[in-house]
């Protein structure tokens, strides 16, 4: 994928005295207190704005957070918070600007925060008008927010198209290289877990990985749609019987390649859903009407890990099983330590993903760790995501 890197142009010396515009993915949740509850896209965010400081740059850095109205800007919606902990983070103090679109005065080697860009009139849809606006704020524009590349809004979009340059920050090029390594040159075999609650909201992606890859592991409520598709039975379980069809259709796929689609030979089974559930493994044939399956069983959580020591690169969305609940977490947990301790190229994406590998402690272990949720699964559909198209765009102009 050919674009423009930031820091190509700070090793050049080209950022040094010019007004750099970061945008970043900032949005991280708060507590019922008003607190961040938890930081890793402003931890993530830091080496970009620091080269650019370090580059001698006059740094603008903004972001979303949260679903503000446009035009209607509240308290609630500020990124004060977010500039406070990026300001621990850098070591200095980082001011937040509000009204900046017609102007932003800061200075080489000084960093600011520019207000909540949702706020901004035009910005979700890609106002012209604006684009131009936050144009003409920059000599150099730095998309840094693999999580909001899916989308073609102002300032994701609209700013690259008219900036003098538009160029890729660290983050979102080492996001590029990770996706590259993964899905356009990987090393074979390429095995894919897929998982989730309902088969419908990831239809699209197996569709497109039932086309490239060598072993499609499905889990959670979409394992149970693939069972049902295999003729099992699976109780009360959650499933979408409706696209049984669509389930037979992508095992079709992997068996025309020689590959498979895994069904579960035994799974974890629970009479109620709660924490408290008592936990019954049984073979996929015993599974009661009254059943609910929420978790794959040993001997299948054993399989899928022997078969993931030969891959050669591994691209995991969603756990395999209710793993917050530890009688429903087996599952996931073998099957994340399996990609953990595979000498395969691994690349994760997800929340619930990356709630799992942080709850079994194996960060160091993932080849890589996506920061984007919506943009990561549009990837993996084989979509090519607006914010890059135009990075590519202008790169080539």
């Amino acid at each position: 994928m050919s674009i423009i890197r930031f820091a190509d142009l700070c090793a050049q010396g080209k950022a040094k005295g010019q007004r750099v515009f970061i945008r970043a993915d900032l949005n991280v949740p708060f507590d019922d207190h008003g607190h961040i509850s938890e930081d890793t896209r402003i931890r993530a965010s830091v080496p970009g704005i620091r080269m650019a400081l370090e580059a001698g740059a006059a740094v603008m850095v903004t972001s979303h957070l949260g679903r503000p109205t446009e035009g209607a800007f509240k308290p609630e919606d500020s990124l004060a918070p977010v500039a406070r902990r990026l300001g621990e983070l850098l070591g200095r103090e980082v001011p937040v600007l509000t009204d900046w679109v017609s102007g932003v005065s800061v200075a080489a080697g000084q960093v600011v925060m520019l207000e909540n860009c949702r706020a901004n009139p035009g910005e979700k849809k890609n106002s012209e008008a604006l684009a131009r606006q936050l144009a003409a704020l920059c000599d150099i524009y730095v998309n840094d927010a693999f999580g909001t590349a899916h989308r073609a809004e102002g300032t994701t979009y609209g700013i690259a198209q008219y900036a003098p340059i538009a160029c890729a920050g660290p983050l979102l090029s080492a996001e590029i290289d990770a996706i590259s390594k993964a899905l356009a040159n990987p090393k074979r075999p390429l095995a894919a877990i897929v998982a989730g609650s309902k088969v419908s909201t990831k239809l699209t992606i197996l569709q497109a990985l039932a086309n490239n890859v060598d072993q499609l592991i499905v889990g959670g409520g979409i394992a149970n749609t693939f069972m049902l598709a295999a003729g099992l039975k699976i109780g009360k379980s959650l499933a979408e019987p409706d696209l049984v069809g669509e389930a037979k259709a992508v095992i079709e796929a992997m068996k025309a390649r020689g590959a498979e689609v895994p069904i579960p030979t035994d799974v974890v089974c629970a009479k109620t859903f709660g924490a408290d559930a008592t936990a019954s493994v049984k073979p996929v044939r015993e599974v009661a009407d009254d059943d609910l399956i929420l978790d794959i069983g040993p001997d299948t959580a054993a399989r899928l890990a022997q078969q993931l020591k030969s891959a050669g690169t591994i691209v995991w969305n969603g756990p395999l099983g209710v793993f917050e609940w530890d009688a429903f977490a087996n599952g996931t947990q073998v099957v994340a330590h399996a990609i953990a301790d595979s000498e395969a190229f691994s690349i994760a994406g997800g929340g619930d993903t990356l709630a799992a590998i942080v709850k079994y402690g194996i960060e160091s272990k993932i080849g890589y760790i996506s920061t984007g949720g919506g943009a990561f699964l549009e990837v993996l559909e084989g979509k090519t995501l607006p914010a890059l198209a135009i990075l590519m765009q202008r790169a080539s102009a």
